[in-house]
């Protein structure tokens, strides 16, 4: 049996927290300065209380940090302000920046992972997934940890922030199309033609992300594609909207100018465009 530290349960953390302990593990939580709603999930979850974070850590083999995403820093900084030589998930949608500086903070006394946690809370349908990057073998032990549950354990590519480096990858995507959803839906309905959008919307192509590959045509039409942004813009202001996303997606179109009508660039090519100021 391996003990872990919650902190803190939250919706997401406590879902987790549930599948450890119907693996047969023991999860610890401190209810100090936690609210109602938070004692219920723990209580739920099969989360043991105990009363202080040093006594958590003390009796710890893994100390998980699932909480928002703002407060990660000073959640590790408690952890760091005691003796601990365990391992150390940070498991929150963090930069890349405040991971290492997360690392550095729970270093040199436990072993950090760097995890991105991909899906819906486990246990209520779909299985969610853990990405672990850092030390192999304590990966490997949380693997074991997880073993059989709704939560699936896979190995990001990389050091310390590259788990995290994905999640932003792909919640940069995943946020901002719906917010984009929202106001495209907003536009259409100013207009009356909110029926229609959705209809065109059910036909088209829906896997976006996961197709690198029309990246290429994408950049080879961007110097056209930029003026009709700014188009958009301009009729998203008209309405009473924010025009920030479309004015955005003008710069970002705009580190491809040179790429004009370049259909046969690679994948890679048009990637390194958008990193290259000068481009």
């Amino acid at each position: 049996m391996t003990t872990v530290t919650l902190l803190h349960p939250g919706s997401m953390g406590a879902a987790v927290a549930a599948q450890a302990v119907a693996a047969g593990h023991e999860v610890l939580w401190v209810p100090e300065g936690r609210s109602d709603a938070t004692r219920r999930r723990a209580e739920d979850a099969g989360a043991t209380a105990v009363d202080s974070l040093g006594q958590a850590l003390q009796r710890s083999d893994v100390v998980l940090s699932v909480c928002a995403p703002q407060a990660a820093e000073d959640v590790a900084a408690t952890v760091a302000d005691h003796p601990y030589s365990g391992v150390y998930i940070d498991a929150n949608a963090i930069s890349v920046q405040r991971m290492q500086r997360i690392a550095e903070q729970i270093k040199p006394g436990g072993v950090v992972l760097d995890g991105a946690i991909f899906g819906p809370p486990p246990g209520g349908g779909p299985t969610a997934r853990l990405y672990l990057a850092g030390d192999g073998p304590s990966s490997d032990s949380v693997d074991a940890l997880f073993k059989d549950t709704a939560l699936h354990v896979r190995r990001a590519d990389g050091d310390v922030g590259s788990a995290s480096a994905l999640k932003m990858a792909f919640a940069s995507y995943q946020k901002a199309a719906r917010s984009l959803a929202a106001v495209a839906h907003a536009l259409a309905d100013a207009h009356g033609v909110g029926a229609q959008l959705t209809a065109e919307a059910q036909v088209m192509a829906s896997n976006i992300l996961s197709d690198p590959g029309y990246l290429p045509s994408v950049a080879a039409r961007a110097w056209r594609w930029a003026h009709e942004m700014q188009d958009i813009a301009d009729t998203l202001r008209t309405a009473g909207l924010p025009a920030d996303m479309a004015e955005a997606a003008v710069v970002v179109m705009s580190r491809w100018e040179g790429d004009k009508d370049q259909y046969d660039l690679s994948v890679s090519d048009v990637l390194a465009h958008l990193r290259s100021q000068d481009h």
